[in-house]
Protein backbone atom coordinates (compact mmCIF):
# COMPACT_ATOMS: atom_id res chain seq x y z
CA UNK A 1 0.00 0.00 0.00
CA UNK A 2 1.75 3.29 -1.27
CA UNK A 3 1.35 6.57 1.01
CA UNK A 4 -0.67 9.09 -0.26
CA UNK A 5 0.40 12.07 -2.70
CA UNK A 6 2.08 14.02 -0.35
CA UNK A 7 4.47 11.94 0.42
CA UNK A 8 5.21 10.09 -3.05
CA UNK A 9 8.53 11.35 -3.16
CA UNK A 10 9.73 8.54 -0.57
CA UNK A 11 8.67 5.92 -3.29
CA UNK A 12 11.50 7.75 -5.82
CA UNK A 13 13.91 8.64 -3.36
CA UNK A 14 17.13 5.48 -3.64
CA UNK A 15 18.28 6.78 -0.38
CA UNK A 16 14.85 5.55 0.87
CA UNK A 17 15.38 2.71 -0.67
CA UNK A 18 18.65 1.68 0.32
CA UNK A 19 17.46 1.92 4.21
CA UNK A 20 14.79 -0.60 3.11
CA UNK A 21 16.82 -2.51 1.87
CA UNK A 22 18.74 -2.47 5.34
CA UNK A 23 15.17 -3.77 7.24
CA UNK A 24 15.49 -7.35 4.62
CA UNK A 25 15.80 -9.54 7.92
CA UNK A 26 13.57 -8.05 9.78
CA UNK A 27 10.83 -7.96 7.20
CA UNK A 28 12.11 -11.61 6.48
CA UNK A 29 11.08 -13.07 9.87
CA UNK A 30 7.73 -10.72 9.88
CA UNK A 31 6.75 -12.52 6.93
CA UNK A 32 7.43 -15.69 8.02
CA UNK A 33 5.21 -15.23 11.39
CA UNK A 34 2.78 -13.34 9.19
CA UNK A 35 2.34 -16.40 6.99
CA UNK A 36 2.36 -18.89 10.25
CA UNK A 37 -0.78 -16.36 11.49
CA UNK A 38 -2.68 -16.53 8.15
CA UNK A 39 -2.96 -20.13 7.77
CA UNK A 40 -3.92 -20.93 11.74
CA UNK A 41 -6.56 -17.97 11.58
CA UNK A 42 -7.57 -20.09 8.18
CA UNK A 43 -8.25 -23.05 9.71
CA UNK A 44 -9.31 -21.76 12.74
CA UNK A 45 -12.27 -20.04 11.03
CA UNK A 46 -13.38 -23.61 9.43
CA UNK A 47 -13.11 -25.42 13.13
CA UNK A 48 -14.72 -22.95 15.42
CA UNK A 49 -18.22 -23.74 16.19
CA UNK A 50 -20.77 -23.51 18.75
CA UNK A 51 -20.81 -26.16 21.75
CA UNK A 52 -16.93 -26.49 21.54
CA UNK A 53 -14.88 -25.40 24.63
CA UNK A 54 -12.72 -22.44 24.86
CA UNK A 55 -9.64 -23.95 26.26
CA UNK A 56 -9.96 -26.41 23.04
CA UNK A 57 -10.30 -23.76 20.58
CA UNK A 58 -7.05 -21.79 21.96
CA UNK A 59 -5.25 -24.94 22.70
CA UNK A 60 -6.09 -26.04 19.31
CA UNK A 61 -4.92 -22.83 17.61
CA UNK A 62 -2.02 -22.07 19.51
CA UNK A 63 -0.35 -25.90 19.10
CA UNK A 64 -0.83 -24.98 14.94
CA UNK A 65 1.03 -22.50 15.23
CA UNK A 66 3.86 -24.11 17.11
CA UNK A 67 3.45 -26.95 14.47
CA UNK A 68 3.40 -24.74 11.80
CA UNK A 69 6.16 -22.19 13.00
CA UNK A 70 8.58 -25.15 14.16
CA UNK A 71 8.79 -23.91 18.31
CA UNK A 72 10.58 -25.17 20.58
CA UNK A 73 10.47 -25.52 24.13
CA UNK A 74 13.60 -23.39 26.53
CA UNK A 75 13.77 -21.40 22.82
CA UNK A 76 12.41 -18.43 21.89
CA UNK A 77 13.48 -17.74 18.54
CA UNK A 78 9.84 -18.64 17.14
CA UNK A 79 6.84 -19.48 18.29
CA UNK A 80 3.85 -17.87 20.12
CA UNK A 81 4.00 -14.18 20.82
CA UNK A 82 1.44 -14.33 23.81
CA UNK A 83 -1.59 -16.67 24.73
CA UNK A 84 -4.70 -17.07 22.18
CA UNK A 85 -7.22 -14.85 23.90
CA UNK A 86 -11.32 -15.92 22.92
CA UNK A 87 -12.57 -13.20 25.16
CA UNK A 88 -16.68 -13.50 24.98
CA UNK A 89 -19.51 -10.88 24.43
CA UNK A 90 -19.16 -7.61 27.20
CA UNK A 91 -15.03 -8.87 27.72
CA UNK A 92 -12.98 -7.01 25.41
CA UNK A 93 -9.69 -8.71 25.99
CA UNK A 94 -7.29 -10.63 27.84
CA UNK A 95 -9.60 -13.43 28.65
CA UNK A 96 -8.14 -17.14 28.00
CA UNK A 97 -9.05 -19.75 29.56
CA UNK A 98 -7.30 -21.41 33.15
CA UNK A 99 -7.34 -25.16 34.31
CA UNK A 100 -10.92 -26.14 34.99
CA UNK A 101 -12.34 -23.60 32.82
CA UNK A 102 -15.42 -25.28 30.95
CA UNK A 103 -16.63 -22.59 29.11
CA UNK A 104 -18.57 -23.49 26.05
CA UNK A 105 -18.86 -21.43 22.86
CA UNK A 106 -22.84 -20.92 22.07
CA UNK A 107 -24.34 -19.47 19.54
CA UNK A 108 -25.11 -15.75 20.69
CA UNK A 109 -21.65 -15.25 21.58
CA UNK A 110 -19.35 -12.81 19.82
CA UNK A 111 -16.35 -14.31 20.30
CA UNK A 112 -12.13 -11.99 19.91
CA UNK A 113 -9.77 -14.62 18.62
CA UNK A 114 -6.57 -12.96 19.51
CA UNK A 115 -3.54 -14.56 18.98
CA UNK A 116 0.55 -13.70 18.09
CA UNK A 117 3.44 -15.00 16.09
CA UNK A 118 6.72 -13.88 16.45
CA UNK A 119 10.13 -15.02 14.40
CA UNK A 120 12.90 -13.76 16.16
CA UNK A 121 11.02 -11.39 18.29
CA UNK A 122 9.38 -9.53 15.44
CA UNK A 123 5.77 -10.44 16.50
CA UNK A 124 2.56 -10.51 14.42
CA UNK A 125 -0.26 -9.29 16.49
CA UNK A 126 -3.88 -10.10 14.19
CA UNK A 127 -7.22 -10.57 15.97
CA UNK A 128 -10.74 -11.09 14.54
CA UNK A 129 -14.52 -11.44 15.99
CA UNK A 130 -15.80 -14.84 15.22
CA UNK A 131 -20.00 -14.94 15.68
CA UNK A 132 -22.88 -17.21 14.39
CA UNK A 133 -26.46 -15.21 15.43
CA UNK A 134 -26.46 -12.33 12.01
CA UNK A 135 -27.71 -9.87 14.97
CA UNK A 136 -24.65 -8.65 15.76
CA UNK A 137 -23.66 -8.39 11.75
CA UNK A 138 -23.57 -4.16 12.25
CA UNK A 139 -21.42 -4.49 15.50
CA UNK A 140 -18.59 -6.36 13.38
CA UNK A 141 -19.00 -4.45 10.44
CA UNK A 142 -18.07 -1.24 12.18
CA UNK A 143 -15.02 -2.64 13.92
CA UNK A 144 -13.77 -3.62 10.92
CA UNK A 145 -14.18 -0.54 9.04
CA UNK A 146 -12.80 0.99 11.68
CA UNK A 147 -9.55 -1.14 12.14
CA UNK A 148 -9.26 -0.44 7.63
CA UNK A 149 -9.96 3.02 8.32
CA UNK A 150 -6.97 3.16 11.00
CA UNK A 151 -4.93 1.22 8.43
CA UNK A 152 -5.69 4.00 5.87
CA UNK A 153 -5.09 6.79 8.10
CA UNK A 154 -1.92 5.63 9.68
CA UNK A 155 1.73 6.39 8.33
CA UNK A 156 5.12 8.22 8.54
CA UNK A 157 5.11 11.82 10.55
CA UNK A 158 0.81 11.03 10.77
CA UNK A 159 0.00 11.91 13.98
CA UNK A 160 -1.29 9.61 16.93
CA UNK A 161 -4.55 11.39 17.32
CA UNK A 162 -5.18 11.91 14.07
CA UNK A 163 -5.45 8.07 13.39
CA UNK A 164 -7.51 7.94 16.65
CA UNK A 165 -10.22 10.94 15.01
CA UNK A 166 -10.53 8.72 11.88
CA UNK A 167 -11.38 5.28 13.64
CA UNK A 168 -13.94 7.23 15.82
CA UNK A 169 -16.03 8.84 13.21
CA UNK A 170 -16.27 5.86 11.86
CA UNK A 171 -17.15 3.53 14.17
CA UNK A 172 -19.88 5.94 15.92
CA UNK A 173 -21.48 6.01 12.62
CA UNK A 174 -22.66 2.70 12.91
CA UNK A 175 -25.52 1.24 15.26
CA UNK A 176 -26.84 -1.93 15.86
CA UNK A 177 -30.40 -3.38 16.83
CA UNK A 178 -30.54 -6.22 19.89
CA UNK A 179 -33.78 -7.53 20.72
CA UNK A 180 -36.07 -4.32 19.28
CA UNK A 181 -33.59 -2.11 20.87
CA UNK A 182 -30.99 0.08 18.92
CA UNK A 183 -27.56 0.01 20.61
CA UNK A 184 -25.15 2.75 19.10
CA UNK A 185 -21.62 1.44 18.52
CA UNK A 186 -19.25 2.76 20.87
CA UNK A 187 -15.43 2.70 20.46
CA UNK A 188 -13.74 1.77 23.67
CA UNK A 189 -11.48 4.32 24.61
CA UNK A 190 -9.44 3.35 27.03
CA UNK A 191 -7.96 0.30 24.70
CA UNK A 192 -6.06 1.53 22.01
CA UNK A 193 -3.87 -0.05 19.32
CA UNK A 194 0.56 0.39 20.17
CA UNK A 195 3.64 0.14 18.57
CA UNK A 196 5.70 -3.21 18.55
CA UNK A 197 9.01 -3.89 19.38
CA UNK A 198 11.42 -6.95 19.38
CA UNK A 199 10.02 -9.48 22.01
CA UNK A 200 7.73 -6.81 22.87
CA UNK A 201 4.10 -6.67 22.19
CA UNK A 202 3.58 -2.69 23.35
CA UNK A 203 6.35 -0.44 22.52
CA UNK A 204 6.60 3.48 23.67
CA UNK A 205 3.72 4.44 21.50
CA UNK A 206 -0.06 3.39 21.82
CA UNK A 207 -2.60 4.06 19.10
CA UNK A 208 -6.03 5.51 20.05
CA UNK A 209 -8.95 4.73 19.10
CA UNK A 210 -10.87 8.34 20.25
CA UNK A 211 -9.33 11.26 19.53
CA UNK A 212 -7.26 12.01 22.33
CA UNK A 213 -4.78 14.90 21.59
CA UNK A 214 -1.80 13.07 21.01
CA UNK A 215 0.23 14.89 18.57
CA UNK A 216 2.96 11.95 19.06
CA UNK A 217 3.74 11.17 14.96
CA UNK A 218 4.62 7.72 13.58
CA UNK A 219 8.22 7.59 12.34
CA UNK A 220 10.08 5.42 9.65
CA UNK A 221 10.06 1.80 10.17
CA UNK A 222 8.07 1.52 13.34
CA UNK A 223 5.57 -1.52 13.01
CA UNK A 224 2.04 -1.10 14.71
CA UNK A 225 -0.99 -2.88 15.67
CA UNK A 226 -3.63 -1.73 14.39
CA UNK A 227 -6.53 -2.73 16.47
CA UNK A 228 -9.78 -1.40 17.38
CA UNK A 229 -12.83 -2.23 19.59
CA UNK A 230 -16.16 -1.50 19.56
CA UNK A 231 -19.12 -2.01 22.00
CA UNK A 232 -22.40 -1.52 22.54
CA UNK A 233 -22.13 -0.69 26.45
CA UNK A 234 -20.08 2.32 28.09
CA UNK A 235 -17.46 2.23 25.65
CA UNK A 236 -14.92 1.48 28.56
CA UNK A 237 -13.49 -1.68 30.09
CA UNK A 238 -12.57 -2.57 33.96
CA UNK A 239 -10.38 -5.37 35.14
CA UNK A 240 -12.98 -8.35 36.08
CA UNK A 241 -13.10 -11.94 36.19
CA UNK A 242 -9.65 -14.67 37.03
CA UNK A 243 -6.36 -13.38 35.88
CA UNK A 244 -4.66 -15.54 32.93
CA UNK A 245 -2.24 -13.24 31.37
CA UNK A 246 0.95 -12.43 32.92
CA UNK A 247 4.46 -10.71 31.19
CA UNK A 248 7.34 -10.44 32.75
CA UNK A 249 8.75 -7.00 32.81
CA UNK A 250 12.47 -5.39 32.88
CA UNK A 251 13.10 -5.29 36.92
CA UNK A 252 15.34 -6.89 38.98
CA UNK A 253 14.49 -8.02 42.47
CA UNK A 254 16.76 -10.49 44.59
CA UNK A 255 13.87 -13.41 45.99
CA UNK A 256 14.15 -15.19 49.05
CA UNK A 257 11.54 -17.86 47.83
CA UNK A 258 13.46 -20.62 46.43
CA UNK A 259 9.99 -21.44 44.62
CA UNK A 260 9.78 -18.43 43.29
CA UNK A 261 13.66 -18.17 41.95
CA UNK A 262 13.01 -21.14 39.61
CA UNK A 263 9.47 -20.23 38.48
CA UNK A 264 11.42 -17.04 37.23
CA UNK A 265 13.91 -18.93 35.24
CA UNK A 266 11.25 -21.08 33.78
CA UNK A 267 9.74 -17.66 32.66
CA UNK A 268 12.65 -16.34 31.55
CA UNK A 269 14.04 -19.77 29.66
CA UNK A 270 10.85 -20.28 27.66
CA UNK A 271 8.90 -16.54 27.39
CA UNK A 272 11.59 -13.74 28.13
CA UNK A 273 9.43 -10.67 27.89
CA UNK A 274 6.47 -12.33 25.68
CA UNK A 275 2.99 -12.69 27.56
CA UNK A 276 2.38 -15.73 29.37
CA UNK A 277 -0.49 -17.38 30.71
CA UNK A 278 -0.99 -20.48 33.44
CA UNK A 279 -1.81 -22.81 30.93
CA UNK A 280 1.62 -22.25 29.78
CA UNK A 281 2.93 -23.06 32.81
CA UNK A 282 0.96 -26.52 33.19
CA UNK A 283 2.19 -27.63 30.04
CA UNK A 284 6.05 -27.14 31.00
CA UNK A 285 5.30 -29.46 34.00
CA UNK A 286 5.03 -26.09 36.13
CA UNK A 287 2.98 -27.69 39.25
CA UNK A 288 1.64 -25.55 42.35
CA UNK A 289 3.32 -22.26 41.42
CA UNK A 290 0.54 -20.04 42.57
CA UNK A 291 2.06 -19.01 45.44
CA UNK A 292 5.22 -18.62 43.71
CA UNK A 293 3.72 -16.66 40.63
CA UNK A 294 1.56 -14.15 43.30
CA UNK A 295 5.15 -13.82 44.94
CA UNK A 296 6.61 -12.54 41.76
CA UNK A 297 3.85 -10.13 41.10
CA UNK A 298 3.85 -8.95 44.32
CA UNK A 299 8.10 -7.96 43.86
CA UNK A 300 6.98 -6.71 40.71
CA UNK A 301 9.04 -9.00 38.90
CA UNK A 302 5.63 -10.06 36.48
CA UNK A 303 2.96 -7.91 35.80
CA UNK A 304 -0.84 -9.38 35.93
CA UNK A 305 -2.98 -8.36 32.72
CA UNK A 306 -6.43 -9.81 34.00
CA UNK A 307 -9.83 -9.41 31.39
CA UNK A 308 -10.74 -6.10 30.63
CA UNK A 309 -14.39 -5.75 30.16
CA UNK A 310 -17.50 -3.64 29.42
CA UNK A 311 -20.85 -3.62 31.71
CA UNK A 312 -22.33 -6.60 31.94
CA UNK A 313 -24.94 -7.58 28.95
CA UNK A 314 -22.91 -5.46 26.14
CA UNK A 315 -21.32 -6.97 23.61
CA UNK A 316 -17.58 -6.10 22.18
CA UNK A 317 -15.42 -6.80 19.01
CA UNK A 318 -12.48 -6.56 17.67
CA UNK A 319 -10.51 -6.78 14.66
CA UNK A 320 -6.23 -5.92 14.30
CA UNK A 321 -3.81 -6.01 11.65
CA UNK A 322 0.18 -5.78 12.41
CA UNK A 323 1.48 -3.22 9.54
CA UNK A 324 5.24 -1.93 9.07
CA UNK A 325 5.64 1.88 8.10
CA UNK A 326 8.74 1.09 5.25
CA UNK A 327 10.35 3.85 3.80
CA UNK A 328 8.67 3.68 0.51
CA UNK A 329 5.16 1.80 1.40
CA UNK A 330 3.23 0.71 4.41
CA UNK A 331 2.59 -2.60 4.16
CA UNK A 332 0.11 -4.37 5.93
CA UNK A 333 2.26 -7.84 6.79
CA UNK A 334 -0.71 -9.58 8.39
CA UNK A 335 -3.38 -8.80 5.74
CA UNK A 336 -5.30 -12.08 4.51
CA UNK A 337 -7.79 -13.22 2.08
CA UNK A 338 -10.14 -13.15 5.41
CA UNK A 339 -9.79 -9.59 6.07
Amino acid sequence: MDYGEDNLWRTTDEEKRYLDRLKNDNLNDLRRAAEVHKQVRKYAHKFIKPGLKMVDICENIENSVRSLIEAKDNDISSGLAFPCGCSLNNCAAHYTPNAGDDTVLKYDDVCKIDFGTQVNGHIIDCAFTVHFNPTYDNLINAVKDATNTGIKNAGIDVRLTDVGEAIQEVMESYEVEINGKVYPVKPIRNLSGHSLGVYRIHNSKSVPIVKNGDNTKMEENEHFAIETFGSTGKGYVHDDMECSHYMRNDNHVSLRLARAKSLLNTINKNFGTLAFCKRYLDRLGETKYNMALNHLVENGLVDPYPPLCDIHGSYTAQFEHTIVLRPGCKEVISRGDDY
